[in-house]
């Protein structure tokens, strides 16, 4: 089943006034999952790190699509659930 792409939105309006219509004919292959984060962060961590580690960071995480603190997160999270 081939349906419609959701088009691009230049502003919220424009996202709500879609939303108002029948979407039962959109093609949902288009979309990805998203990670929702339900725990508060109130913890911080604050550490020194050689330029070229934090750099190389920061090009994983770049290639992720993702912020950088968020992918040391990341690894951090799977590094202690064991995968």
């Amino acid at each position: 089943m081939s349906g419609r792409k959701v088009p691009h939105f230049k502003s919220d309006e424009e996202a709500a006034a879609f939303l108002e219509q029948d979407l039962s004919d959109l093609d949902f292959s288009q979309f990805k999952p998203s990670p929702f984060e339900f725990t508060p962060k109130a913890a911080q961590l604050n550490m020194r790190l050689p330029s070229s580690l934090l750099e190389a960071l920061k090009s994983k995480a770049k290639e992720r699509g993702i912020p950088y603190t968020r992918y040391i997160r990341q690894l951090l999270e799977h590094d202690i659930a064991g995968r």
